[in-house]
């Protein structure tokens, strides 16, 4: 037995992480396959340049110029308008998650989500000493109204997270599905009078199908709701950690409360700034992965499998009776996707055209 004082929840925990090999073709992690054009990397290289001229000197806390370039940001790519005060950044999604539940959840109180869904949601809870309980999605993988109904009313939760479109299945929560479970937990809140905060993780947003809406286009109608982006998909900066939030003034109030001291770099927000500034590149490489993604699904279903329909840059397919010998015989040959989701499902990103060829590759040999 330890002698440390460890606490007891983390006993026989391990940590997150998907698998990281050596092998030719990686499409585990829902990478951009694309790396950042020689013009962006010099706007990096001079912008963080800048920045280490004063690392003396500690950041601006709250990354105002930052929160600026966000906000017009989300107005050219969703055309909604979010006063920069109401943005908030951090070092990845996964710390702004963690925020929020530090600020919102806690001991004595819940945090519900759906299942399946983003796997390290259940760590976030944990970690914060929350409840955590996931209720069911149906057999498409879609919200069941009666279901969230149901959990609310009972767990009456400090944070609900909703992933739109949601990891690991690729699937967008309609926009009037959303309007009703924010109808729903507008009075299911840890005390009476209290509403749940309602989190919508738009991490894969930008890749979205034509028709398909922003929960941001409902944000200054549900002031119990807040809608996290990331700059590691769509943006191809996943080695940058930033990630953001859009939500009422009184919800970022209450981050800046439970947030470290100067916890976004100088460099960071000078890379950040360099990335957005770059963001109008970004609409022909996303094209090219909804146009990839499409052309993958038609290729699973001419192999008589099955695929959830996607608004993601990542593809849930199946089902297999092992699915654990079709990833390791695609990975024995050069290609490394993920064991995720429910049993008998595997999920692929879409890579380049010629990575996406090596997968479907592999994947005729093993089936």
């Amino acid at each position: 037995m330890s002698i440390l004082p460890y606490r007891p929840e983390f006993a026989n925990e391990s940590p997150y992480g998907a698998p990281q090999l050596d092998v030719p073709v990686c499409l585990n992690v829902n990478e951009n396959p694309y790396p950042p054009s020689p013009e962006l990397i010099a706007d990096i290289s001079r912008g963080v340049a800048a920045a280490a001229a004063g690392l003396n000197r500690y950041p601006d806390r709250d990354f105002m110029e930052l929160r600026e370039d966000l906000s017009a940001f989300l107005e050219r790519e969703s055309h909604v308008h979010v006063d920069p005060a109401n943005i908030w950044a951090a070092n990845g999604s996964n710390e702004v998650m963690l925020h929020v539940l530090q600020a919102f959840a806690g001991p004595g109180r819940t945090v519900v989500s759906f299942a399946p869904t983003y796997s390290m949601y259940s760590e976030y809870a944990r970690d914060v000493s929350a409840t955590w309980v996931a209720g069911a999605r149906t057999d498409s993988f879609e919200l069941d109204l009666d279901e969230v109904r149901s959990v609310l009313e009972r767990e009456r939760p400090g944070v609900v997270l909703l992933t739109s479109p949601n990891n690991p299945t690729g699937t967008a929560l309609p926009q009037e599905q959303l309007i009703e479970i924010l109808d729903i937990a507008r009075h299911t809140g840890p005390e009476p009078g209290q509403a749940s905060l309602v989190v919508i993780d738009e991490a894969y947003v930008e890749f979205r199908r034509d028709g398909v809406s922003s929960a941001l286009e409902l944000l200054s109608d549900y002031p119990y709701m807040a809608v996290s982006r990331t700059m590691s998909k769509a943006f191809g900066a996943a080695g940058l950690r930033l990630g953001y939030l859009a939500a009422a003034k009184e919800v970022i109030d209450q981050l800046t409360i439970v947030r470290l001291p100067y916890h976004l770099s100088a460099l960071t927000q000078a890379a950040a700034r360099a990335c957005l500034a770059h963001s109008d590149q970004l609409a022909d490489q996303i094209a090219k992965i909804r146009e990839d993604r499409d052309s993958l699904v038609e290729e699973l279903g001419a192999l008589g499998l099955k695929t959830v329909p996607s608004d993601s840059n990542f593809v849930m397919f199946g089902t297999f009776a092992d699915r654990h010998a079709v990833w390791q015989g695609i990975l024995d040959r050069g290609v490394l996707i993920r064991e995720v989701g429910p049993e008998g499902w595997l999920r692929v990103c879409i890579g380049t055209p010629q990575e996406n060829a090596a997968f479907v590759a592999a994947l005729k040999e093993v089936i």
